[in-house]
């Protein structure tokens, strides 16, 4: 065991499952949290996975892994779950931002007219949620005055991706990890955002292998979502990590600077050479 202690928000499956057994492997106690348990799924879920599998899974990969069911759009449950890990751990050195409530009509072809207007919750739980968290994390860092904020994101904060409701909440995560890594800088604590690729979920899995022929090409440039939880940890474990905190980062490039092979020993290509898109520059002017 690393003697780590890791939150993974929205882990119940996705990227977040991915990114909490990456971080196991490790040798991390993570704390798994979302709204699906065994035994009683998230209202409206139609999806697989919980957060009692994820944890096992972390226990499996050579971790701890410690479900804790959490509605991230609730502040006093995110709050009782980091009193509940300042009472065990006394202290927190990953949280990883991982939890938002996407909802399936933002994710076709329609207008940002035509879909529900609740589409538009992914501020709440997704932008807001992550603001919350890290305020109740903060306090569990600042005494050791070391420690890793992460942010998932995507490149869809920076071209059109499903619509404002997908898209702003992305760019606004980027922002925000820019923003708490200048009141971090003094602590030693950082804070980036890590863009992800195409995702090899068991839901996009689940679709390529009901047609190969149609959507087997996804799989020579998608990640497995461990490979951004095997770039957190060696985020973490760089020591010139200060350097690039309040940077958006893309994580196919920080899996090819440390080494990080994917699944089948593939190098997921980044959107920066596919599709000459890179994060937004943030200006180093202050006004306080």
């Amino acid at each position: 065991m690393s003697g780590t202690v890791a939150v993974v928000t929205g882990a119940s499956r996705g990227a977040g499952a991915g990114i909490a057994r990456a971080l196991g492997s490790h040798g991390c106690t993570v704390y798994v949290t979302g709204r699906t348990q065994n035994g009683g799924n998230a209202e409206g879920s139609r999806l697989s996975g919980t957060i009692d599998e994820t944890a096992q899974a972390v226990t499996d990969a050579g971790g701890k892994g410690i479900a804790v069911r959490v509605d991230h759009g609730d502040d006093d449950q995110v709050k009782a779950l980091f009193d509940r890990i300042a009472r065990e751990q006394g202290r927190v050195d990953i949280l990883v931002n991982n939890a938002a409530l996407i909802r399936d009509e933002m994710m076709g072809r329609t207008k940002f007219w035509e879909e529900p207007l609740n589409v538009i919750d992914t501020l709440d739980v997704g932008l807001r949620s992550s603001y919350v968290a890290t305020v109740y994390a903060a306090p569990l860092m600042l005494p050791q005055r070391s420690g890793l904020v992460a942010f998932t994101s995507s490149s869809g904060a920076a071209h059109y991706a499903f619509g404002p409701a997908y898209g702003v909440p992305k760019a606004g995560t980027d922002k925000m990890a820019a923003d708490m890594a200048f009141d971090f800088r003094e602590f030693g604590i950082a804070a980036v955002s890590i863009w992800m690729g195409s995702l090899l979920t068991e839901r996009v899995r689940g679709i390529i292998a009901s047609n190969p022929e149609k959507f087997g090409h996804i799989t020579d440039t998608a990640e497995t979502p461990e490979l951004t939880g095997h770039v957190i940890w060696a985020l973490y474990r760089d020591p010139d990590l200060s350097e690039v905190s309040g940077q958006t980062l893309i994580g196919a490039e920080l899996a090819v600077k440390y080494g990080i092979k994917d699944d089948g020993d593939r190098q997921p290509p980044s959107y920066r050479d596919m599709f000459d898109v890179h994060p937004a520059k943030q200006y180093p002017h202050v006004m306080r």
